[in-house]
């Protein structure tokens, strides 16, 4: 079953600055294997709903297994019978808009 989820995990507590720590987590995720994007504010996984979920349960635990307390937010569209979609949505966005290239 593929599944897009967008997932921020982030630590709290830590401090202001908490580049050091979602690097971290990041790492885990491009590693991963799966195709993956970060923007400012969320990753996003692609892949099968099993495999998406393990790859962010090891993100998580990079940051819990140092004893630091975790948010985890996920939002997931699970759409059967459609892969890509990673791309392919800011692609058909693009296209309307008239930026095919973007």
């Amino acid at each position: 079953m593929n599944t897009l989820v967008a997932v921020s995990i982030v630590p709290i507590g830590v401090g202001d600055e908490i580049s050091a720590e979602v690097a971290e987590v990041i790492k885990v995720i491009r590693t991963s294997g799966l195709p993956n994007q970060v923007t400012s504010m969320f990753t996003e996984i692609e892949g099968p709903w099993d495999e998406v979920m393990a790859v962010i349960k090891d993100a998580t635990r990079v940051l819990a297994d140092k004893g630091i307390r975790t948010e985890v937010i996920i939002k997931a569209d699970i759409r059967p019978g459609y892969e890509n979609t990673i791309k392919s949505k800011t692609e058909k966005i693009n296209f309307i808009l008239g930026n095919p290239d973007s």
